[in-house]
């Protein structure tokens, strides 16, 4: 199989597992505050990644100087990623935080144009639009409601600072990404974001550990959802994607989790999936067709904008 159409694959399968992230906080808020959502998951992951990444710091002969390298991507691209969004949430309304996230695959394709010195090409604008127009016919509800006013605007500078973080961390993965293998970037990621949110967690959540063994089966649920798909499974399915694709189709991909998460929350959660939706959907799915298609047998050579 061509290597960047078993990328793709790979990339269809994470945003479906991040889509279901979404369903796995509903799960849980009833009884894990915003800290611990992120934290816990995070360090059970670590858990689960130790023996193997343990194995590859023998083999690769690692020093501790080597790993040094995720403390900025964590700390400039995880950390306000998913902090600064959780804030910006809880001070802006969720219909706003759901049209700013259509901006990230934008603000990682300058980023990736700034410091990866990737380029544009016409498949790829003709893509993000045909993508754009998709998520937004998904997000018609949310857009009738969305309010930019003042008394928001702490809340919406939040999300837009958590997404320019998380578009800076996927390029900075990109940038390393032949150094270390998938599992490594991720346990290195988690390690320095469990030490960075662990005084939050102590602060504002520390009564949350008396609480753990009296967790309901859908917390329980919820938690082992976050771990096992969205922080492990998914992360290390995206690193060995990240090794045949630009930080830029990676981005295009993240309209995805728009695609799998509409159905996704009118099966699970009950919730209504309307014309526009399903329309929609379609669209960010024959963006995602065609990019792939033509990238992968490298048509596009000759679109590439001056």
């Amino acid at each position: 199989m061509n290597k960047k159409l078993g990328a793709w694959i790979l990339l269809f399968c994470c945003n479906l597992m991040w889509a279901l992230q979404f369903t796995g906080i509903k799960l849980i808020q009833d009884e894990v505050g915003p800290y611990f959502t992120v934290w816990g998951p995070m360090l059970f992951s670590l858990i689960l990644l130790l023996p193997f990444v343990a194995k590859d710091y023998r083999q690769n002969k690692r020093k501790p100087k080597d790993i040094l390298v995720f403390l900025p991507l964590a700390a400039l691209g995880a950390f306000p990623s998913q902090v600064l969004m959780t804030a910006g949430t809880r001070f802006s309304l969720a219909s706003n935080a759901a049209i700013m996230v259509l901006i990230l695959p934008v603000l990682t394709a300058l980023l990736a144009f700034l410091i990866l010195k990737e380029k544009m090409t016409r498949i790829r604008w003709i893509c993000f639009a045909i993508a754009l127009v998709g998520v937004i016919l998904c997000s018609t509800n949310d857009i009738r409601q969305m309010n930019f006013g003042s008394e928001y605007a702490l809340g919406n500078m939040l999300i837009f600072l958590a997404l320019i973080g998380n578009a800076y961390y996927n390029v900075g993965c990109k940038k390393i990404a032949d150094r270390f293998s998938g599992m490594e970037m991720v346990f290195y990621t988690y390690l320095f974001m469990v030490i960075l949110l662990s005084p939050f967690v102590l602060y504002y959540e520390a009564d949350i550990f008396s609480r753990i063994s009296s967790f309901k089966k859908d917390t329980w649920l919820g938690l082992v959802n976050l771990t096992i798909l969205h922080n492990f499974l998914s992360m290390v399915l995206f690193f060995i994607a990240l090794k045949h694709l630009e930080a830029t189709d990676v981005a295009l991909s993240n309209y995805l989790i728009a695609f799998f998460g509409v159905p996704i929350a009118a099966f699970w959660l009950g919730e209504k999936l309307g014309t526009s939706a399903i329309i929609g959907g379609a669209l960010v799915f024959v963006s995602m067709l065609v990019l792939t298609l033509v990238e992968s047998y490298g048509k596009n050579k000759n679109l590439t904008l001056e």
